[in-house]
């Protein structure tokens, strides 16, 4: 046999050796005389294996060994009770036949071996995916550690009083047991003072250091989750609009709020636990092996059972808890569209549909949840059986050792309260391993959102200290990113001068908007290119475009704040005086002055005190203390009054500004300078009112109707 398949076998025939000694020991405590206790320690042996594979990396071939060493027996003797007379053979339990017996265990077994390979499922499909899961996990646990190391300064002094704290805990059975032990001899006074010192200096610096512990993983959790909610939301900004399209608003504030704050908590919380409980383990079976190494030996028997039960459950439950997180995603997802159209949902009487969708979605929740508690349940009935049979082992095996002079009873006190302990924190580890990959997995997806690049180019460095205006759309095709097959825009190419205003007008769905989008560099063009004073707008710094190219919508969006905020939104410094006039210059300066509180006045959320023609004076205003060289109106004074309307444009118009508008008002359009036609992504015409009119096309035929 070669060398790497001895080192593969070698802790399956290892633990099952150590297992076949022990076994004698246990005969009369686990396993009843006959056919029936032969089948139990089958299943006992099979487990143990089972587990120790699974901690090793996984079954693979070796796990095929499995059967012939727990099967092939029990099965063989059953199909031989069958026939008359095999009841006088020797004894049937492993544990207490001669070795020739065990021969058999080792020897073959097709029967055996056939019936695992019935039931057992395969392992080699799930393998590669299994390597492939753990090569994330651990690439994705060294980006958390990154992420984390700006807490540097706070990690070293918690991980310190962390192992304080458990180095503490460990000596107070020690001296526990030792006081016991004082109590039952002659009693001497001195030792007995310095047992009890000790114990409560022990006690007290664990709690002490545990105290630190806790408030500086504290401050670490706040930290780690600020800064990548910081992270997330400034990722999510700059992502293209096609993103947010794809993507829906009940997702992203799951990722925000949900999965942010499981993935913080990996290093504070569970690498905190998970560490401190994996120190815990190793001190407590050195004084375990120190007070008895044979009972601690049997306590072992109880992990690989424990970790073979956890690696099924935490499957389960890591599959559970991401349906789980879709649902919860789907039911906010709901309650946010129903309550941000709330006017839409009223005005189709569709309150209860709504209702019932939320009710849906809960409703999907509580199932995977009940379906998960059941699951939680039948788990925890199996560990604590398995608790209660080790307790009682360990019991009786220590009171032969305590009869034979082997271990005092303060001895055996110290060894339980260990045991118990160690127990405890055996099961934490395992669960604890299963949570930070449960918080690894949120974390996978919270990275993948800040990995993902957006789908434009990157903004430039150009920001001239002057800049006309002068807008060139030069051959411009454009298809949006979630239908590129699908171009609204066709070979468009027109100009718009400084001090000029040109109107953009056509059908419902001509590109219009499109055309809005482009100028804003919000989306790149298929085809073509839109330059600004001879340069692309890609070249130029972001904060500087949007600072020289402003735009204000039919219904603008407005930011619960003051009037104030909402006007200066967006600039770094920016005087009441400049608030004030650009208000004045956006007619909005009588209404603000008839507020309670004027500029502090609240709006609002999306501005809903204010009335939609006072919403658009706003825009106008936040438009303009900018002091925009280009400024699209896309229907930006729809609910304005005639005489308003022109006396904002008159406004608009000082200082030689570019000024596209798109409108549906006729005498809005008639005092444009020059006028745009577009039709399905066209343009067809273009010319002043008067000269449109005479050619009879399309701008006749709007004007008409």
């Amino acid at each position: 046999m070669q060398l790497p398949a001895l080192r593969s076998w070698a802790p399956l025939l290892l633990t099952d050796l150590i297992l076949l000694w022990l076994l004698p020991e246990l005969e009369g405590l686990l396993f009843p005389p006959g056919l029936s206790g032969l089948w139990l320690e089958g299943a006992f042996r099979m487990g143990v294996l089972w587990g120790v594979l699974s901690l090793l990396g996984g079954l693979g071939k070796v796990g095929e060994l499995l059967p012939t060493l727990c099967l092939s027996t029990p099965l063989f003797l059953s199909l031989r009770a069958l026939v008359p007379g095999a009841l006088n053979a020797p004894p049937v339990l492993l544990a207490s036949a001669p070795w020739a017996w065990m021969l058999v265990a080792y020897g073959g077994g097709g029967l055996g071996w056939a019936v695992w390979e019935v039931l057992s499922p395969s392992e080699a499909p799930t393998s590669a995916q299994e390597k492939e899961q753990g090569q994330e996990n651990r690439a994705m646990m060294w980006r958390l550690l990154r992420l984390s190391w700006p807490d540097f300064p706070f990690l070293v002094p918690a991980f310190f009083f962390l192992a304080a704290a458990v180095l503490g805990e460990m000596f107070i059975p020690h001296y526990f047991g030792v006081v016991i032990d004082l109590l039952g001899t002659d009693f001497d006074p001195d030792a007995f003072a310095t047992a009890m010192f000790f114990m409560c200096l022990f006690s007290l610096g664990s709690l002490l250091s545990a105290g630190f512990r806790g408030g500086l993983f504290t401050i670490i959790l706040s930290r780690i989750n600020l800064r990548t909610r910081r992270l997330l939301l400034s990722s999510l900004l700059h992502q293209d609009l096609s993103f947010f399209q794809e993507t829906k608003t009940g997702e992203l504030n799951s990722r925000l709020n949900s999965d942010t704050i499981l993935m913080s908590r990996w290093l504070p919380g569970s690498t905190n636990v998970f560490i401190q409980s994996l120190i815990k383990v190793i001190g407590l079976y050195s004084f375990m092996l120190n007070l008895s190494p044979w009972l601690t030996v049997l306590s072992l028997l109880e992990i690989p059972l424990i970790m073979a039960a956890e690696k099924v459950y935490n499957a389960r439950h890591q599959a559970g808890l991401r349906r789980i997180q879709d649902t919860v995603a789907m039911a906010r997802q709901v309650v946010q569209e129903a309550v941000g159209s709330l006017r839409t949902v009223r005005s189709f009487g569709a309150e209860e549909d709504e209702a019932h969708r939320y009710e849906e979605a809960l409703e999907q929740r509580q199932k995977l949840q009940w379906l998960q508690n059941r699951e939680h349940r039948v788990y925890l009935l199996f560990r604590r059986g398995l608790q209660l049979g080790m307790q009682v082992l360990i019991l009786n095996c220590g009171l032969r050792q305590i009869l034979a002079g082997e271990l005092t009873r303060g001895g055996l006190l110290s060894f339980l309260l260990y045991q118990e302990d160690v127990g405890r924190r055996v099961k934490i580890l395992v669960y604890v391993f299963g949570d930070m990959v449960s918080k690894v997995g949120a974390a996978e997806k919270v990275f993948q959102y800040l990995d993902r690049e957006p789908q434009m180019p990157p903004p430039g460095m150009l920001a001239p200290s002057t800049l006309q205006g002068l807008v060139e759309f030069q051959d411009v095709s454009f298809a949006y990113p979630t239908s590129p097959q699908n171009l609204v825009l066709k070979e468009v190419t027109f100009t718009l001068h400084p001090g000029k205003v040109t109107a953009l007008v056509g059908p419902n769905g001509a590109g219009k908007s499109s055309v809005a989008a482009l100028l804003q560099n919000l989306y790149q063009p298929t085809r073509g290119q839109v330059l600004l004073d001879g340069k692309p707008l890609p070249q130029y710094q972001h904060q500087y475009l949007h600072s020289q190219v402003s735009v204000v919508g039919q219904e603008p969006v407005l930011f619960s704040g003051s009037v104030r905020d909402n006007i200066a939104y967006g600039l770094q410094s920016c005087g009441d005086d400049e608030v004030r006039a650009a208000a004045q210059a956006a007619h909005a300066d009588g209404f603000i002055a008839s507020l309670e509180h004027g500029l502090d006045t609240d709006v609002g959320e999306k501005g809903s005190q204010l009335s939609a023609g006072q919403k658009q004076c706003l825009a106008v205003a936040r438009a303009l203390v900018r002091n925009p060289r280009v400024l699209i109106l896309d229907e930006a004074t729809s609910a304005l009054d005639t005489k308003c309307e022109q006396k904002i444009l008159e406004r608009i118009l000082q200082g030689g500004r570019t000024v596209l508008m798109i409108a549906h008002r006729l005498q809005t359009v008639k005092a444009a300078d020059h006028i745009l036609v577009l039709k399905q992504g066209k343009l067809v015409e273009q010319g002043t009112h008067t000269e449109l009119l005479s050619q009879r096309g399309l701008y006749h035929h709007l004007v008409q109707h």
